[in-house]
Parts: C-alpha cells; sequence; structure tokens
C-alpha cells in the first residue's frame, strides 16, 4: 500500500535532520583542549576566588598590546618623577596672553611677546603662539562700538520734540547734541519752524565748535530750502537718516526721551517763554550735573568733582526745576 511503503523514508527523513543541523551550527574551527595545568591552575582560581567571572572580558589581541604600551609609559612617567615637556607658566601670564588676543585681535605672537615684555613677563613666542586662542575664523575687523567711538567727536544730531502749552497751541524744541560727550550745545523753541529760522539756530551754534563734520537729522521738510546750502558753507554735511528708524539717530531720540520723563512730562507749560526758562535750567543741569551712564557716571561738560569732604561739613540738596531733581554736594561748616 502506498500508505505503508511511505512511512519508513519519511522516517529515515527525520532521522537526518539532526545531523544537518549539527554540521550547519558547529564550530568552525576546531575546540582546544584544556591539558592538566591548565585544569590545575583554574580550578585552585574558582577554590581560592569565587568571583573569577566577573573579571573575564573577550578582547581583541590588539587591544592586549595597547594596553601593555599604556602601562609601560606610565610606569617610565611615574618612576622619572617630573612631567614630560616644559613647565607651564603662570596662570596670570595665560590669562594675560588669552585677553591680549581677545582684546586685539590682530596682534601676532611676537607683538603680544613685546607688551608682556614691557610689563616684566619675558615669555618664548611659542609659548605665546601655543596659549593664544583665536577665536575669530574670518578676518579681525573693529566693532561698530569702535568705529563710531573713533568718529563720535566729528559727529552732531539734530531733531524735534513738541510741547503743548495750556492754551492748547504745539510748540517745537529743536536741538543740537554731540556723539562723543551727548553735550546739548544749543535748544531753542518756535512755534513756526521753517528752514530758515533753522538757518540761523545753525549759525548761532557752529561757533562753539568748529571741529565737527556731520550731521545726522532725518526727512523733515523744514529742513530743506536753505538749511542744507547753508551746512555745507560751514563744512558740515548733513546725513539723512531712513524712513521709519529712530535707531538711526539714537542719540537724539535718547535726549527726547529724558527731556520728556525728567522734566515735560511733570509740568504744565503756559508760553514760550516759560518753556525757554524750563528748558535753560534743565540745559544747565544735564551738562554738568546729570551722570550720564554711556559717560562712566560724568557729566558732558566733564567729570564730576569727587573729592574728599571737608572737616565738619554736610551734605546739602539743592532743588532743580522747583524740586523735580536735586543735585548734591558737600558744605563746610
Amino acid at each position: 500500500m502506498p500508505a505503508v511503503r511511505s512511512v519508513p523514508a519519511v522516517t529515515s527523513s527525520l532521522r537526518t535532520w539532526p545531523c544537518v543541523i549539527s554540521s550547519r551550527y558547529s564550530r568552525s574551527s576546531r575546540r582546544r583542549r584544556l591539558q592538566p595545568p591548565d585544569r590545575l591552575l583554574w580550578s585552585w582560581l574558582a577554590r581560592h576566588w569565587p568571583g573569577w567571572r566577573s573579571a573575564i572580558i573577550v578582547v581583541q589581541p590588539d587591544t592586549v598590546v595597547r594596553w601593555h604600551r599604556t602601562a609601560w609609559r606610565r610606569y617610565w612617567t611615574r618612576k622619572s618623577g617630573s612631567p614630560v615637556g616644559r613647565p607651564r607658566i603662570a596662570l596670570e601670564v595665560r590669562d594675560l596672553i588669552q585677553r591680549m588676543a581677545h582684546e586685539d585681535p590682530r596682534w601676532a605672537g611676537i607683538r603680544i611677546q613685546g607688551e608682556l615684555r614691557k610689563l616684566g613677563y619675558h615669555v618664548s613666542v611659542r609659548s605665546v603662539r601655543r596659549y593664544r586662542r583665536v577665536v575669530r575664523r574670518r578676518p579681525p575687523s573693529q566693532s561698530w562700538r569702535t568705529f563710531l567711538r573713533n568718529h563720535a567727536l566729528h559727529i552732531w544730531a539734530a531733531d524735534f520734540l513738541t510741547v503743548q502749552t495750556i492754551s492748547f497751541h504745539t510748540r517745537y524744541i529743536f536741538f543740537f547734541i554731540t556723539y562723543d560727550r551727548r553735550r546739548l550745545v544749543h535748544l531753542n523753541v518756535t512755534a513756526r519752524p521753517t528752514a530758515e529760522w533753522l538757518s540761523r539756530q545753525l549759525i548761532a551754534t557752529t561757533p562753539y565748535s568748529p571741529q565737527h563734520n556731520y550731521l545726522i537729522r532725518d526727512g523733515d521738510a523744514c529742513y530743506g530750502g536753505s538749511f542744507i546750502p547753508r551746512a555745507a558753507k560751514l563744512g558740515m554735511q548733513t546725513v539723512l537718516t531712513p524712513v521709519h528708524a529712530p535707531e538711526a539717530n539714537a542719540i537724539a531720540e535718547r535726549l527726547v526721551g529724558t527731556l520728556r520723563r525728567d522734566c515735560l512730562d511733570h509740568v504744565i507749560i503756559f508760553n514760550e517763554r516759560h518753556l525757554l526758562r524750563l528748558l535753560a535750567e534743565y540745559v544747565a543741569h544735564y551738562n554738568a550735573a546729570r551722570p550720564h551712564r554711556s559717560l562712566g557716571l560724568d557729566a558732558p561738560n566733564g567729570p564730576i568733582a569727587r573729592a574728599a569732604p571737608p572737616p565738619l561739613s554736610w551734605i546739602v540738596a539743592r532743588s532743580v526745576f522747583g524740586g523735580l531733581e536735586y543735585e548734591y554736594e558737600w558744605m563746610a561748616a
């Protein structure tokens, strides 16, 4: 019968499967046999070191060679008793080198070495180059702050601000301010700002500072007409700021805010004469006694006196603008 004849064939094929599987997954290399000395070693380790299995790590032969070379270097380093190479220079000198490299990125190693020698530090050029960290990868350039500081002596700024009187009339305050010391060189008030009136203000202001060359202004129509030719005759070039960009004339815009916060927002203006008297008092306080953060807490007209108090003296306060501001000074007995 076909069913009876197929049983031995199936049985024989099932018997051959373990042989095929064992031959497929058998080791590719011959297993090494342990010798009696090896068995004695592992038996001794198993008896005296119960945790021997945790120390077994499978590594490559190159790893063992690298461990040996590292141990060899450490051994001779420890045996010599001194670090390899030249001794490091003092920490303060290293910090000074990095500070010079950061503040003056155009300086090379020889220039920094010369500056250190002037300070009494004798360091080789190789040491300077070693500890000098160059952060910038692009060609070194001066910052905008440095550029503006070098040209601020020749820059003025001009601007308007408006004030409403008690009778609801508008008055225009026009001023000139310097960029180097934030000094108010001129300030005046008018009801109708025209180009002729601005030209007269320019003529009245220029004799006090003949070294200025540039005037930053906005695009107001009153700067047209005779103002720009008059400024050119006086050696002043007007620079027009972009539209809707008050940051381009930030010094003048800052003064407008200071005038309003310190004075104009706290008083009611009666007329033009009242406004001029108030502004004259404020200009004297602003230029001579008001500390400025951009000037290191000095005044625009010069450093504020910081003398030691005289003996038997006390501090007195002098009111400005009727008590809106105060100036403090020592009064001798």
